[in-house]
C-alpha cells in the first residue's frame, strides 16, 4: 500500500474503513462501482484495514448442511444495483452453477456457499483492503479548533503506520457473548468456536460421551443437530429456559420489518413505538429456529425413544447455575425454573449459544469519542445516514455499520439491508462533499478508489 515518504505530509484518503466483513466489503464494492462511473476528479479514494489474515465470516459455524435464513437476492449489491457484476447470480455464473441453482428452486443457499460468494466478492476488490492490519487508534487532526481529518494508526507485521482520512466507516462486526463468569476454553465453547474446536476432540483419545448446549436459538439448534450427527455414540443435552424451540416467523408480512423503507419508519418513530416494534417482531430473528430444523430434532428424539437409543435430551424450563471445568470434564448444575430443584450434569464440552454483542463503535476513537454525542440512555446518537452525531467542530464523518439497532431497527447487524445501507452512506459522503478547503496534505492519487498496490 502506498505510504508517505519521510519528510512528506501524509497521504489523505476520502474514506478509511475499519474492518472488512460483509458490510465493508459491500461498502468497497459501492465505492468501486461509483468510481467506474465518474471521472478521476470525482472518484473516491478509499482503503480498508482488516486484522484477520484473510476474509472470514463466522467460519466456525459453516456447518455443511446449514442454510442461510435470508434470500440470496439480499446479497451485497442487488437491492442497490440489480445489474451489478458483484451479485450472487454473477457469482453462480462464474462458478458454473447458475442453471443448477435455478433448478434447485430455492431462495436460501447453503451457508458455506454464501460464504464462498462473500470471499469471491472480497477478492474482486482486494486492492482496496490490507489484511493482517489492525487499527489500534484514531486521533483528531486539529487546526484552528476544527477537526477536518482523522489520523488512523494501523499495526501490522511491519510495525505501526499512520494514515489520514476525511471520513471513517466502522464495520467491526459482533463479539461472542458468554455468561458472566464463564471464559471460553478447550471445554467451554461459544457456538462460533464449533468447527474450529470440534476436530481437536477426535485427537484426544477417548471419544466424548456427552455435550451440553445452552440456548434456544438457531445456532443452539444447529449445534445440537451437528454434534448429534458428528458423534454417534455421544449424548447431546440441550438446556434452555423455554418449553421448546420457538419457530422463526418468516411469513411474508412479518418479513416487511426487514424492508429498506422500514428502516426509515423505525428511525422516525417515537421511542415507545420503537420498543413495541421490537417486541412485536423479535421472533423474526432473536431466539428462534427454522421450523424444519425443529421438526427434524423432534423426529430424531422420538426415534431414539422408540429404538431405545435415546441420545438427544431436551432439558427445558431450566438453566445452568454452576459451571466448573477440570482437565478431564466440565461439572455443571442444572436448576429447574419450576421447582428450583438442582441436579448435577457432567459433560466433555459445554457449548454456549448465548449470542453476540455489537462491538463498541466508539471504542477505537480515543479522544475523538469525546466529540461524539449520546442520547439520554448513553447510547451513541446516529443520524439517518448512519453518520455519528458529533459536536460541530468535528467536520469529518464517522459512519457505523452495526450497533445501530436502537436508531435503525432490527436490520442493524443483519445481511438484509447491507446493499441499501452502503448506498445511503455513499450518497451521504457525496452529498456532504469530500474535499476540504483547508487540506494541506497530499490526496491519494489513485483514481480507482484505493491507495493500494
Amino acid at each position: 500500500m502506498a505510504q508517505a515518504r519521510p519528510g512528506e505530509p501524509p497521504l489523505i484518503h476520502d474514506l478509511i474503513g475499519i474492518g472488512f466483513g460483509p458490510s465493508n466489503v459491500a461498502m468497497a464494492i459501492a465505492v468501486s462501482e461509483h468510481n467506474s462511473r465518474v471521472g478521476r476528479g470525482e472518484a473516491i479514494t478509499a482503503h480498508f484495514f482488516e486484522q484477520q489474515p484473510r476474509f472470514g465470516w463466522h467460519r466456525g459455524m459453516l456447518i455443511d448442511d446449514a442454510t442461510m435464513q435470508v434470500s440470496f437476492l439480499k446479497d451485497l449489491v442487488t437491492l442497490r444495483n440489480p445489474a451489478s457484476e458483484y451479485s450472487f447470480l454473477c457469482y453462480l455464473k462464474s462458478r458454473g452453477r447458475l442453471i443448477d441453482f435455478i433448478n434447485h428452486k430455492n431462495f436460501f443457499p447453503l451457508r458455506i456457499e454464501f460464504h464462498d460468494y462473500l470471499e469471491w466478492s472480497a477478492d474482486k476488490v482486494d486492492d482496496m483492503v490490507s489484511y493482517g492490519h489492525e487499527v489500534v487508534g484514531v486521533t483528531p487532526v486539529v487546526r484552528d479548533g476544527v477537526v477536518e481529518h482523522l489520523d488512523v494508526t494501523v499495526r501490522s507485521g511491519e510495525g505501526l503506520a499512520l494514515h489520514r482520512a476525511r471520513n471513517l466507516v466502522i464495520g467491526t462486526g459482533l463479539r461472542p457473548l458468554m455468561p458472566d463468569g464463564v471464559e471460553r476454553s478447550d471445554r467451554l465453547w461459544h457456538t462460533s468456536d464449533l468447527l474450529t474446536k470440534v476436530d481437536g476432540l477426535e485427537g484426544e483419545g477417548a471419544a466424548p460421551s456427552r455435550f451440553i448446549v445452552v440456548g434456544a436459538g438457531q445456532s443452539a439448534a444447529e449445534n445440537v443437530a451437528y454434534l448429534h450427527r458428528r458423534f454417534p455414540e455421544a449424548e447431546v443435552c440441550a438446556v434452555f429456559s423455554r418449553y421448546g424451540y420457538s419457530p422463526a416467523d418468516d411469513s411474508s408480512f412479518a418479513n416487511r420489518i426487514f424492508d429498506p423503507a422500514a428502516v426509515g419508519e423505525y428511525f422516525d418513530a417515537p421511542e415507545d413505538v420503537k420498543r413495541r416494534l421490537m417486541d412485536y417482531h423479535g421472533n423474526t430473528n432473536y431466539s428462534v429456529v427454522d421450523i424444519d430444523l425443529i421438526d427434524d430434532l423432534y423426529r430424531q428424539m422420538y426415534q431414539g425413544k422408540v429404538l431405545g437409543t435415546e441420545r438427544l435430551r431436551f432439558i427445558n424450563v431450566s438453566r445452568l447455575t454452576d459451571v466448573r471445568e477440570t482437565p478431564a470434564r466440565v461439572h455443571t448444575t442444572v436448576q429447574s425454573l419450576v421447582t428450583g430443584e438442582e441436579a448435577s450434569l457432567d459433560a466433555d464440552v459445554v457449548v454456549f449459544a448465548t449470542g453476540y454483542r455489537p462491538a463498541d463503535p466508539l471504542g477505537l476513537l480515543g479522544e475523538v469519542a469525546d466529540r461524539c454525542l449520546c442520547d439520554d440512555e448513553g447510547r451513541v446518537r446516529v443520524e439517518r445516514d448512519y453518520r455519528v452525531a458529533t459536536d460541530p467542530e468535528l467536520r469529518c464523518g464517522i459512519y457505523v455499520q452495526g450497533g445501530t439497532e436502537h436508531t435503525h431497527g432490527i436490520t442493524s447487524s443483519l445481511l438484509s439491508n447491507i446493499a441499501i445501507r452502503v448506498g445511503e452512506i455513499l450518497d451521504s459522503l457525496l452529498d456532504r462533499g469530500l474535499k476540504s478547503d483547508s487540506d494541506e496534505v497530499r490526496t491519494v492519487a489513485d483514481g480507482t478508489g484505493s491507495a493500494a498496490r
